[in-house]
């Protein structure tokens, strides 16, 4: 990246005019650390979803997200997964100063910078320092128009600084192009969506509880609040009158409420069973008690219908539904669910998932759900939803894992 006259006249202007401090929310942490930049902060889900398959792919990976203001990072705080591997931080000023504090309190080894709105001083300080970028998701709207015709050469020296480029449409490779960038310096591909993970699932114990409900309809109730078990207890109720085999697994919110949510099955007449004692699951168990949530991965696989709580009453903003359809399970849920709405959305736009708002209209949803024929069809219409943006998601984890590769192998070899 050259230093042109377009940036001199840029950073002299940022010494007078921006903030020379910068005080970062944590310490780096040991290992690796990929710094993710979200610039537009709309499509902070999909960022985080990012970072946590990042995490799940490299071992010992640890990402910073910044978001572009303080409103953002706020948002941020109250989504982010409860993750020691994902932090969070606000952007420096552009002072050479608070740039230079940023950059060394974190180091990052990698940086992925979403969409636009370069930060020129934090840009090219960062190519300075050896960081390898690379530009994704890159859009028509991600680019200052003013600045680039007061200093026009500015964004071009900027965008050759990342080691790729990638445009979300044709529009926006179009539009790299005017900045300066070579056509054949830009890749076009899907706009960054997140589309969840699979929850990991023991083979063994997928294959015993298969063989153990021999056929029984099963169905889910996760993330389940103490003011929503009654509701599904009660819908429930009225599923089994037309299915009498059918099954309830249960997982609370919080594991506290387990043996008060299996007093209440137990008052309403259910056979309940506890699932983390391993209680024998017998043809006549009603309902089972599931505490902990990392079995969800095995849950989602047997239940061909979902209901995801914490979404019927407001305070809760509801949770994930990427997990349930990325294992192929039809998706219920409440009319709450604030921090997620985008992702149900995509999934109520693709047939999907269904909003429920009582005891009724969620047991006659799990009632007609059951039937293999509905739960598949609304499986096929979240893998739909789930599978598109993967592309991008999968190149630049390919693209991470072979750049801090490499990285790691020229230390070696300098050692």
């Amino acid at each position: 990246m050259s230093r042109s006259f377009g940036m001199a006249a840029y950073r002299a202007l940022s010494r007078r005019s921006a903030a020379r401090s910068f005080v970062p929310s944590a310490h780096r942490p040991k290992g690796e650390v990929v710094w993710l930049h979200a610039a537009e902060a709309g499509n902070l889900l999909a960022i985080q979803d990012l970072a946590q398959r990042l995490c799940s792919a490299r071992d010992g990976l640890h990402v910073l997200i910044t978001l572009p203001d303080g409103e953002g990072l706020n948002m941020a705080r109250t989504t982010s997964p409860k993750e020691d591997t994902i932090h969070l931080d606000e952007l420096p000023s552009e002072h050479p100063a608070a740039v230079e504090s940023f950059l060394k309190n974190w180091a990052p080894d990698m940086c992925i910078w979403s969409w636009g709105r370069l930060r020129p001083t934090l840009v090219h300080e960062t190519h300075r320092n050896g960081c390898p970028m690379i530009l994704i998701d890159a859009d028509t709207g991600g680019f200052d128009g003013r600045r680039d015709r007061w200093l026009p050469d500015l964004s071009r020296d900027l965008l050759t600084g990342f080691v790729a480029r990638m445009a979300r449409s044709v529009q926006a490779a179009q539009r790299l192009q005017n900045l300066g960038l070579p056509s054949n310096a830009i890749e076009v591909t899907s706009p960054l969506q997140a589309g969840g993970q699979a929850l990991p699932c023991a083979d063994e114990d997928l294959t015993e509880m298969t063989k153990t409900l021999s056929g029984r309809p099963v169905w889910l109730a996760t993330s389940v609040q103490e003011e929503e078990v009654a509701t599904i207890l009660t819908a429930h109720r009225y599923a089994v009158r037309y299915s009498h085999r059918l099954l309830l697994i249960l997982h609370p919110a919080h594991s506290q409420s387990l043996i008060d949510f299996a007093e209440q099955a137990v008052e309403q007449g259910f056979r309940v069973g506890e699932w983390s004692v391993g209680d024998d699951i017998s043809e006549t168990t009603q309902v089972l008690m599931a505490e902990d949530g990392h079995d969800l991965g095995l849950f989602y696989r047997l239940a061909p219908v979902s209901f995801l709580g914490s979404s019927l009453s407001p305070g809760h903003g509801g949770c994930n539904p990427f997990e349930a359809a990325a294992l192929g399970s039809a998706v219920l849920y409440g009319p709450n669910v604030r921090r997620y709405l985008p992702f149900y959305s995509r999934l109520a736009n693709a047939g999907a998932a269904r909003i429920v708002k009582d005891a009724q209209s969620l047991g006659t949803a799990v009632t007609r759900l059951i039937a293999p024929d509905q739960a598949a069809a609304m499986a096929h219409a979240g893998w739909d939803v789930i599978s598109h943006g993967a592309e991008l998601t999968d190149r630049v984890i390919d693209l991470v894992q072979t750049t801090l590769d490499e990285r790691l192998e020229k230390r070696h070899a300098n050692a």
